[in-house]
This record gives C-alpha cells, sequence and structure tokens, in this order.
C-alpha cells in the first residue's frame, strides 16, 4: 500500500499523509458502480498523475488494471446481448403457441388449471399474455402444450369417464340406463385408435358388463311381454 503526502520545501509533510488504497476506496464509493470505461481511463490517468513519485505504480499494475477493466465490460457486453436474445426467444416461442391448445395454471379454478386454445398473443407492462376464450394469462403460467388431436383424446377419455360413471351399480341396473350404454358406445366406436388409447381399460371394461346385462334385461322385457299378451290372449278366449 503506498502512502501519499504534500510536498513542502523539497520534504515531506507527515501531517497530512493518507493511505492510498484508503483514497481509491473512497474515490470507488463516491463514484457509484456505473462507470463506463471513458471514466475508468479518467481514473486512470488522475492516478498515474497524483501517484506517490516515491512509490509509483508500476507499468504492469496499470495493464493489469486496463486488461481487468476490459474483461469485465466484456462480460457485461455478453450478458447484455445474452438477455436480449433469450427475450426475443421468448416472444418467438409465446407467438408459436396461439391455435394451440394449451393448460395454464388458474387459481380461481377448481382444479388450479385451465385449458383452451390460444386466441392470440400480446406483450403488456413488460410481459408476455396470452389469450385464452377472451381470459388473460401471463405466459409464466404455462403449464403444458399439446396438439388438437391430444387434447380431444384427454376430453374425449374424460367424456367416456363420466359417462360409466353416471351408471348404477351392474346388479341394480334397469333398462332406464340403455341411453347411456348406448351413448358411451357410440363415443368409443367413434374414436380413432389414437384416441382409444386415452380409454381407461376398466371403463371400457365395465362398458362392456353392462352391455351384457342390458341385452339380458331387454331379453327377459320382451319374454314378459311376450308372456303377458299370451295371457291376455287366453284370458280373451
Amino acid at each position: 500500500m503506498a502512502i501519499t503526502a504534500n510536498v513542502t520545501n523539497g520534504k515531506l509533510d507527515k501531517t497530512n499523509t493518507t493511505p492510498t488504497q484508503n483514497r481509491k476506496t473512497s474515490s470507488a464509493k463516491a463514484s457509484g458502480s456505473n462507470l463506463g470505461y471513458d471514466d475508468f481511463l479518467k481514473l486512470l490517468s488522475a492516478e498515474m498523475q497524483y501517484q506517490d513519485p516515491l512509490e509509483p505504480t508500476s507499468n504492469t499494475d496499470y495493464v493489469a488494471q486496463m486488461a481487468t477493466f476490459s474483461q469485465l465490460e466484456a462480460t457485461l457486453s455478453m450478458k447484455e446481448s445474452m438477455s436480449s436474445s433469450y427475450d426475443q426467444t421468448t416472444k418467438s416461442a409465446a407467438l408459436s403457441l396461439v391455435g394451440k391448445e394449451v393448460i395454464v395454471t388458474d387459481k380461481d379454478s377448481a382444479s388450479g388449471y385451465y385449458s383452451g386454445k390460444v386466441d392470440y398473443v400480446t406483450y403488456k407492462d413488460g410481459k408476455i399474455q396470452l389469450s385464452i376464450n377472451e381470459k388473460m394469462y401471463d405466459y409464466s403460467s404455462l403449464y403444458s402444450v399439446s396438439t388438437d388431436e391430444y387434447y380431444d383424446a384427454i376430453v374425449n377419455s374424460s367424456t367416456f369417464s363420466g359417462l360409466i360413471a353416471k351408471l348404477p351399480k351392474i346388479e341394480d341396473l334397469t333398462i332406464d340406463s340403455k341411453g347411456i350404454i348406448e351413448e358411451a358406445r357410440k363415443l368409443y366406436d367413434g374414436l380413432s385408435d389414437y384416441g382409444k388409447q386415452f380409454i381407461n381399460a376398466s371403463d371400457y371394461s365395465k362398458l362392456q358388463a353392462y352391455e351384457d346385462k342390458l341385452k339380458e334385461l331387454i331379453a327377459a322385457d320382451k319374454n314378459n311381454q311376450a308372456d303377458s299378451k299370451e295371457n291376455d290372449t287366453n284370458q280373451t278366449a
């Protein structure tokens, strides 16, 4: 650490000595952290001009300082460039979602999620927002993205499970449930091979069991009707 002092009549004034390192620290605090390359050169020039003549800073130290500052400036420039590139990439990714089915987190939804097709993307208050069924969501709330085929398969699978859940226990099944059973069968038969992969195997097994039971009930009902007609005929005769 160098010591600087005023020179009076060719002699050092030891009453006003100040460590050079302390001066540098004070200058750094006063100048703040937003120094540019020009500011650095001014400080370096001042340091060279007012250095201690009895203990001057070596040229190697100056070169090292300039190299360090240049490296820092290059790092900051690279950081800004990467940040700008990241923003552009994020915006492009958001724009590519238009027309696609997505799932976003939604604290107002009972399930905590909301799904739908992205109508458009906008940039407001420094944030990317997605419009889904006329509701706005931050891009950060995006949970997953799906193709139309995948989304339809999930919806159909859920609908199929819902229909099966509406049916009573198989031992309590009546002909009144015929409409639900036929609707479930129609839904399943209308699915592609890809869509059928999403159907719960247990639900499909239940459908087959209900269909078999329904056939028995219908057959028994026809027999009962036939017996009833026969009895009516005999009574009339």
